[in-house]
């Protein structure tokens, strides 16, 4: 994460940019936060959607605690990971087996993983099904190699990090929209953020998970006009 900071910076800098509106979405809303947290100064606004902040309580949720309501789907992907590690850090054993030499390993487990996201997202009433597990292979290879990677290492923060130090936004307007349907990521971390960031609106929309709706996009696009003409 500190690299992907870096990196930011590194192309604000290049682009000659003062300062700049931040969106994320997800994965995307943490690095946004890390950004926006170091450099406050360079971030003009920030639009956040499917808002997380990659604690490890929110990693725990998304590949235990929510195996209460897709009980059949997440004993297929525990069982996708060695017998003795299946009582223990499953995102830390699916880390292991995508860098295992045998390219089947890291294809079947890259396979199980994308499996048990898609069944995570499947009571949604809008998006395509399995929008994990139909990527071309490569990318499926590549998406769970990098997210397992970053997770099993809670993303390089300490916990609770982002929302300990909203305060730093202060001053810097916000907009954070997420669906109260969103099983992958609960409104529960966008509701603490709004709590912690003086001057954040918290949009929770209805009807809307982590895959978007209509209104979800309606509301996205109502915040980037609203900056864009501020």
């Amino acid at each position: 994460t500190e690299h992907l900071i870096a990196d930011m910076e590194q192309l604000r800098k290049h682009l000659d940019v003062e300062r700049w509106l931040l969106f994320g979405g997800s994965w995307g809303s943490t690095l946004s936060l890390a950004y926006a947290e170091r450099y406050p100064e360079r971030v003009s606004e920030i639009v956040l959607i499917d808002v997380t902040s990659t604690r490890r309580y929110e990693i725990d949720w998304l590949y235990r605690g929510v195996g209460r309501f897709f009980p059949e789907a997440w004993e297929r992907f525990r069982d996708g990971v060695p017998a003795a590690d299946r009582d223990g850090d499953l995102v830390r054993a699916y880390a292991r087996l995508m860098e295992n030499p045998d390219p089947d390993v890291r294809a079947k487990a890259a396979t199980e993983w994308c499996a048990w996201e898609d069944a995570v997202l499947s009571a949604e009433p809008y998006g395509k099904p399995n929008p994990y597990g139909d990527r071309p292979s490569r990318d499926v290879l590549a998406f769970v190699r990098i997210c397992s990677h970053y997770f099993a290492h809670a993303g390089w923060l300490e916990e609770g990090q982002l929302i300990r130090d909203a305060k730093r936004l202060a001053g810097i307007p916000g907009v954070l929209i997420h669906g109260r349907l969103d099983m992958s990521g609960p409104p529960d971390t966008a509701w603490e953020l709004s709590k912690a960031w003086p001057g954040a609106e918290l949009v929770l929309v209805e009807g809307s998970g982590h895959k978007g709706s209509p209104a979800m996009s309606a509301a996205l696009y109502g915040a980037f006009e609203r900056f864009a003409c501020s």
